[in-house]
């Protein structure tokens, strides 16, 4: 099997030192295994992409002498592969309609009787306000276009505790780096913890009718990738792709997450962190070699 990774940025903002880490990265290690890098353009969230950024990122990464084949897979062409995926979950079931806002779902997951709200992956862990409502009968009704639908977790946890004949692991992945607790080798999860720590994800916003979660699933897939390069800050968020991989029938790829770059006071670096920009470092006349320097590679 070739090696096949890829680098996924988003064309909404300034890449910066750690987009350069992750992109070198991945374009080392499929270097050294002979294998091939791909660049996907993550451009579902229209409201904040622009080509500008866009077209930046290639010129950024050109510059770090990366390269990768052509044509570039771009989100934004790929709508129809995700309305696809969503039907066949809506008519399993598996998905319900939210109407909940972030005010709504901060005020019920701190109720009382709730304790205080819980953070996960997609940040705070949904309390089930509107599954409660949703009769799984609706599944045959046409999926409704014009509200956000999230997945059922128990519902899809349950039936791949079914497809796998076991009663306690739901998942697992091959971890070949670290997860920010030094999770490494073969990681398992349970249906309990998937409940308890991540939740009923959102799988289709109304502003984008997909999500990440399920975009990068489908695109991995599409792609053939057979190992994800990517931050720790992305670590638990794997449990929610090896489970999308389940329900879709789509190949788990291997993990490596790697250490995210930090500025001076530890706090890993944002977009909106300028001063950390890779083209703010070409143009005071910085190297390809002084920026992998400068990340430690």
């Amino acid at each position: 099997m070739t090696f096949k990774t890829r680098f996924a940025p988003s064309p909404t903002g300034p890449l910066h030192l750690g987009h350069a880490y992750s992109a070198m990265l991945a374009h080392d290690l499929a270097a050294v295994e002979n294998g091939q890098f791909l660049l996907r353009i993550e451009d579902i969230d229209r409201s904040r992409s622009r080509s500008h950024w866009e077209d930046q990122i290639y010129d950024d990464l050109h510059w770090l002498d990366l390269h990768w084949p052509d044509p570039v897979m771009r989100q934004s062409d790929r709508l129809a592969a995700y309305d696809k995926a969503l039907d066949d979950l809506w008519a399993r079931g598996l998905l319900y309609p939210c109407t909940c806002n972030r005010k709504d779902i901060a005020t019920a997951a701190s109720a009382p009787q709730e304790g205080a709200p819980l953070h996960g992956p997609d940040g705070i862990i949904y309390p089930g306000t509107c599954r409660a409502k949703w009769q799984p009968s609706s599944a045959s009704d046409p999926r409704p276009k014009d509200v956000p639908l999230r997945l059922d977790m128990t519902a899809a946890g349950r039936l791949l505790l079914n497809t796998a004949q076991t009663d306690t692991i739901v998942g697992s992945f091959q971890e070949d780096g670290a997860g920010p607790n030094g999770e490494t080798g073969t990681i398992t999860f349970s249906l309990e913890e998937l409940t308890k720590s991540i939740g009923d994800v959102v799988l289709s916003r109304r502003d984008m009718g997909t999500s990440y979660h399920l975009s990068v699933v489908l695109d991995d897939a599409a792609q053939g990738i057979t190992h994800v390069i990517r931050g720790q800050d992305l670590f638990e968020a794997t449990r929610i792709h090896v489970v999308l991989q389940g329900l879709l029938g789509l190949p788990t790829p291997q993990y490596l997450h790697h250490r995210l770059i930090r500025d001076e006071a530890g706090k890993r670096l944002a977009k909106r962190d300028d001063a950390r920009a890779i083209s703010k470092y070409r143009a005071e006349g910085a190297s390809a070699a002084d920026i992998r320097a400068m990340v430690g590679l």
